[in-house]
Formats: C-alpha cells, structure tokens, sequence
C-alpha cells in the first residue's frame, strides 16, 4: 500500500527552490517565449523583487518580469514560472504570518490593472489589503476586482 506524503510547506518551497537561472533559448517556442536570454527566477527572488514595492503602490507582473530579468542580465523572464513563483512566495508569506518574511504579494496586479485570484484569498482578499493600504479598487461584476482607474503607474 502506498503512503501518501505530506504536503510540502510553501515555505520550503521558497525557501528550497533552485538559485535563478538564465537559460538562452535559440529559437522562439511561442510568442511569450522569444529567442534570447530566458530568466527562470525562483520564489526567493520574485519575493525580494517584490519586497521593494512601497506600501500604497502597486507593481504590474510585466514590471516584475522586467525588474527580474534587468537584475539577472537577461533579456526577460519566463511568464509562467514568475506566476507560479509568486504565489509560492504568497503562500510562504501568509504560512509565516507577522514573524516572518514580509512579502507584499498583494501590491504584483495584471497589466490592465485586475487583480490576481489565485494569491491566498483570491481578488477579494487582494483587494482588502490593497485597500487598507490607499490603493484604490474596485469590484468589476464577473471579472473580479480590479484598480481603480488612474492607479496604474
């Protein structure tokens, strides 16, 4: 009979993931994968990318991309791992609560400005942080939450 293992912690995660790495890719796989010098960052530095955001403002996920990839030398970071990595880097956070690492994972939103349903309480919770901290922001219906307009840097 197989035993089933128990969850691994976000925290773990994070804090256990590969160093960054820049991989170059020769040719394209996809429109959001061109030829050239591909960061894959990891949980710790997506969170202490996002550690740099201020409280009352916000940073949209293609200016942590290119934050990432400035600091690592490459010529932009993968999407799809940058996503992942910040909800682990979330899910660290709320896991270690106030005595831990404070990431600020509420302040990373989309390019048009709605909000991430899949961080650690949906857009809803995202929103109340937001909130609680000047940022202004909306419920939009069926699409969630979402800035306000003129929030946006």
């Amino acid at each position: 009979m197989l035993r089933r293992q128990g969850r691994i912690s976000a925290v773990k995660k994070r804090d256990g993931a590969r160093a960054p790495e820049v991989k170059r890719l020769d040719k394209a796989l996809g429109s959001q994968f061109p030829a050239g010098a591909m960061l894959i960052a990891s949980p710790l530095a997506v969170a202490e990318a996002v550690e740099q955001v201020p409280a009352g403002r916000v940073m949209t996920m293609r200016a942590l991309r290119e934050r990432l990839a400035a600091r690592y030398g490459a010529d932009y970071t993968c999407p799809l791992t940058t996503g992942i990595f910040l909800r682990i880097a979330a899910e660290a956070a709320v896991e270690e609560g106030d005595g831990g690492r404070q990431t600020p994972y509420w302040r990373v939103v989309r390019e048009d400005g709605r909000l991430l349903d899949k961080l650690p309480g949906g857009a809803a919770a995202q929103a109340k942080l937001l909130l609680a901290e000047g940022v202004e922001c909306r419920a939009a219906g069926a699409q969630g939450w979402r800035l306000a307009p003129g929030v946006l840097p």
